[in-house]
């Protein structure tokens, strides 16, 4: 897909603007932009930390590869630390983000897909947020796919509040390191982190690489993986949505399969699920492995 076909066609365009969501974005950016004119080595050393504390410990490792797909199983006070780093990327309470990740697995690249390229480049990265197909946690439309998750008195109250730790966590940035570390620490790293995440929605379904015939769009991105700790290697996951780990050769690099792997080895997760492939599938994945 050429780069101008991301805004061909695009049903972001023929959407109602949700403004409050639209402007709380414009103002997410600006302060990012704006940490740019007050770098510190500092500041920018707490956003990557913080970077991945919310965008792998809590989207790729917790939201996702467990709480979504149940790749693996921990003790419930981890389960709920790694949902509580997964509030801090700004992408909403886990009962949404799993249920709308769910919803992305049954209608891939359908009808009823909350954000497929095939509407639309820009839609797919973020249009879909901004013009009201966000849904609320509540809504009679997710609340189905997140049948256990109603049931958790913990995930439940997290869902509604998920914009307190990000809060908590900026005040006490502010008061410890002033404003020049919020800027770095929540601003600039929390327009990085969604961004990364959006890309898996867009970029993932439009360039890219097909190991697997998996009757959808979805494709294994390096550049992705880099940005999201594993989560690029898309096409993969689509093949074998419920396994832990995501990439299967020796070069896809998945950090967050390392932090499960981690998790296992400190006897903090076991039933971890991994992909079972055919013959035929071990044997192609033995080549590509292979040295020349």
């Amino acid at each position: 897909m050429r780069i101008s076909g991301i805004f061909e066609h695009d049903k972001t365009f023929t959407q109602p603007i949700v403004w409050v969501t639209t402007l709380f974005m414009v103002a997410l950016h600006v302060g990012a932009l704006t940490a740019l004119f007050v770098f510190s080595w500092k500041a920018f050393l707490l956003a990557v930390v913080l970077w991945w504390v919310a965008g792998s410990l809590g989207v790729g490792m917790g939201y996702h590869r467990l709480l979504t797909h149940r790749g693996y199983k921990t003790p419930k006070w981890v389960e709920y630390f790694l949902t509580v780093c997964g509030t801090l990327a700004l992408e909403g309470g886990p009962m949404f983000w799993v249920a709308i990740h769910r919803l992305h697995h049954q209608n891939t690249d359908k009808e009823g897909d909350p954000h497929s390229p095939r509407d639309g480049g820009f839609w797919a990265h973020m249009g879909w947020l901004l013009t009201g197909r966000t849904m609320h946690n509540e809504s009679a439309e997710l609340l189905p796919y997140v049948p256990e998750l109603r049931k958790d008195k913990f995930h439940v109250w997290i869902s509604r509040w998920h914009w307190v730790p990000i809060s908590v966590l900026g005040a006490i940035i502010l008061v410890a390191s002033g404003w020049q570390y919020v800027l770095w620490g929540i601003f600039f790293r929390t327009v990085i982190g969604l961004h990364s995440t959006w890309l898996v929605n867009s970029a993932t379904h439009m360039w890219g690489t097909q190991r697997f015939p998996t009757g959808d769009t979805s494709k294994n991105s390096f550049w992705v993986a880099l940005l999201t700790f594993g989560e690029g290697w898309h096409n993969n996951h689509h093949a074998h949505p419920q396994a832990a780990r995501h990439g299967l050769a020796w070069y896809e690099i998945d950090l967050n399969w390392y932090g499960i792997s981690a998790l296992r080895m400190l006897g903090l997760a076991w039933d971890v699920k991994v992909p079972r492939l055919s013959l035929a599938e071990n044997r192609k994945e033995k080549l590509a492995c292979s040295p020349p």
